[in-house]
């Protein structure tokens, strides 16, 4: 009964609109009160939830962000990724998708690459003669490439729940990435023929080398983060420090695009775009606190596997619970409170830990794109200032291809593995 209020109250939250953080929030304590549990356990679990060293690094590469998208980063990036392929058909499309895979490498989250490179690209595909509805979804599709590709929050998260090293997380999430990627630019180049979309002159390799002159120092700092985790010279949380430091010194005093003046500000939004995440954390580990008193996790793994026990299906299953969550629930909660007891049921049939993490994180991505809250859905419908619907059904073949990558990733281990293995044995 105290499990059915606990449901009922998150998911009538959702149905009306109210945060996911704050249905969380609301949720538990329902339970709580009807339960006849103290409150003071509220706060505790909030606590415990938030109080991990790993989780201070989020702060930082959000900050890190920031710092060099103000610095000028985002117009050098989407230079350096037009000389690249902006001469194919569809070149603009494809240069959205390269600069995505870039500038993911900086941030670690889909949102602010929709919003970044989406204020650029959208009105300038437009003006160049693409449909916005194809400009919008081919931005909100490959914003989810950001955080596969290293540094990415929602693998910092992972770590801190399962004890997975961040750095192995990061590292596992390369080549899924890059993968990505390559097969969204395939879906636009195909769109593009097929819809005889234009395409820009070649430029020439003087173009080619000037435009990665420029941007270099933003690329740099991919690898600073990489190198310093590889290293083993920085915890996470002090690669991001260190990565913080580096963006304001590159913005400030390399690009000179930075102003000090403004640094205030952007450390305000940094904090307050952490706090949001950190709460969000914290609601939902109290929430998934009560669903492991109530062992709920134990009641999914033993009703999977009452099913079945074949490994395969199990995955089959496992994606399709996740995509399902990913259309209603927000990234990190939704790893929060389903990662645990998933991971346990992966490992009962035998599923690498770090396969799972990779393909469970690659999955929530693609929530992102899907109605009814997808996230960089809105964002991007919004810059090109449209409806949802029609981009929905624009965006619909870049889906497809991720949910192909997603299974591949799924059921070829080696893919996400391969790499920490060699790099981080």
């Amino acid at each position: 009964m105290d499990v059915t209020i606990l449901i009922t109250v998150f998911l009538l939250g959702l149905i009306t609109g109210v945060p996911v953080a704050i249905s969380l929030g609301v949720a538990s304590l329902a339970y709580l009160f009807f339960a006849d549990i103290p409150f003071v356990v509220m706060p505790q679990k909030m606590y415990a939830g938030m109080d991990v060293f790993v989780l201070l690094s989020i702060p930082g590469f959000i900050l890190a962000g920031n710092l060099m998208n103000s610095g000028g980063i985002t117009g050098r990036i989407i230079r350096f990724a037009n000389a690249l392929v902006g001469w194919i058909r569809g070149g603009l499309g494809l240069t959205n998708i390269a600069a995505s895979m870039l500038f993911g490498g900086i941030t670690g989250t889909a949102v602010a690459d929709a919003a970044s490179i989406g204020g650029v690209m959208i009105p300038g595909m437009k003006k160049a003669g693409y449909p916005a509805d194809f400009a919008a979804a081919v931005t909100a599709a490959s914003s989810t490439v950001g955080p596969i590709i290293p540094p990415s929050v929602p693998m910092i998260i992972v770590g801190a729940l399962s004890g997975i090293s961040v750095g192995k997380m990061f590292l596992a999430g390369a080549v899924p990435g890059i993968l990505m990627g390559l097969a969204m630019m395939v879906t636009c180049y195909i769109i593009s023929v097929k819809k005889n979309f234009p395409r820009q002159e070649w430029k020439g390799v003087s173009e080619l080398a000037l435009s990665f002159s420029s941007a270099f120092w933003a690329l740099a700092m991919t690898g600073l983060i990489i190198y310093g985790l590889l290293s083993g010279l920085a915890t996470p949380t002090e690669t991001a420090v260190v990565a913080s430091v580096y963006a304001l010194v590159v913005g400030a005093f390399v690009y000179r695009e930075l102003k000090l003046s403004d640094v205030p500000k952007i450390l305000i939004d940094s904090a307050v775009s952490s706090a949001a995440i950190l709460v969000l954390v914290g609601f939902a580990n109290v929430f998934g606190w009560i669903l492991v008193s109530e062992r709920i996790p134990q009641a999914i793994a033993s009703g999977v596997l009452s099913v079945t026990d074949n490994k395969f299906l199990v995955i089959l299953i496992i994606n399709l619970l996740l995509l399902f969550v990913g259309m209603f629930m927000e990234t990190i909660a939704a790893l929060i409170i389903l990662f645990v007891p998933l991971l346990a049921l992966a490992q009962g049939v035998g599923i690498e830990p770090l396969h799972f993490a990779t393909f469970a994180v690659l999955n929530l991505m693609i929530g992102l794109t899907t109605p009814p809250v997808g996230v960089c859905l809105f964002v991007c419908a919004n810059i090109a200032r449209l409806p949802l619907t029609p981009v929905v059904w624009a965006i619909l073949p870049f889906l497809a291809t991720n949910i192909i990558v997603l299974l591949l990733v799924s059921y070829i281990p080696a893919l996400a593995t391969w790499l920490p293995s060699v790099l981080m044995p």
